[in-house]
């Protein structure tokens, strides 16, 4: 007989920054884990370091999220959060009929490809990039790309309470994720999108996230 106890998850992040939704989603899984803070803002010296070469050999970009489970070492928020839902059905995040599942993908690609472009192209000429790189005139870029992912989003969605199945799915941790993002980064972000975040990150889960990360920042 062999043991079927699952692996403890290790996740390495540095919840200000897309680990939040991978965080996010485990809390609401129920799935046993470890939550590593890999800090950004050290040299390759620190042990907890994403410059590290311990967290470089999982992941070579040196940059979070990184899920470990097991021998598997998963990177890219989206397809920890993917990888999470189907670990534990039974969470929900995920739709499993095909027609539903069409349409998280939809939303899912929508939100990392369009919705968030212009947040990253900003926060990269902001502070991420070396400042002889940085191009200031992006700003108004990234606005005027952020104005009409918005408009293209209000043509995907409804006013329902959730994005896809009438109930809570990662669509939700990702769209209200980055209308928080958006939000502190100062672009112009619809009321009723900042009280889609708000009433998502008053879920329980959410809130033990929003605990690790105030931790990790102390």
């Amino acid at each position: 007989m062999t043991d079927s106890k699952p692996n403890l998850l290790k996740l390495y992040g540095f919840v200000q920054s897309r680990s939040f939704r991978a965080l996010w989603a485990l809390e609401e899984s129920g799935l046993p884990f470890e939550h590593i803070n890999t800090t950004l803002r050290a040299g390759g010296d620190a042990e907890n370091s994403a410059k590290h070469p311990n967290y470089l050999a999982l992941n070579y970009q040196g940059k979070v999220p990184t899920l470990v489970d097991g021998e598997k070492v998963i990177t890219e928020s989206l397809a920890i959060v993917n990888y999470i839902a189907r670990l534990a059905p039974e969470a929900g995040l995920m739709p499993s009929a095909i027609d539903d599942l069409a349409r998280y993908d939809e939303l899912a690609s929508f939100v990392i490809t369009e919705l968030e472009q212009p947040l990253w192209n900003k926060g990269k000429h902001l502070f991420a990039l070396p400042e002889e790189q940085r191009l200031p005139a992006m700003f108004d870029v990234a606005s005027f790309e952020w104005d009409k992912a918005v408009r293209s989003l209000d043509a995907l969605l409804d006013d329902s309470e959730y994005a896809i199945c009438n109930r809570f799915t990662a669509i939700d941790i990702f769209l209200a994720h980055t209308f928080n993002w958006a939000q502190a980064f100062k672009f112009d972000v619809p009321d009723k999108y900042l009280a889609l975040r708000d009433r998502h990150y008053a879920r329980p889960a959410a809130q033990k996230a929003a605990a690790t990360a105030a931790n990790d920042a102390s």
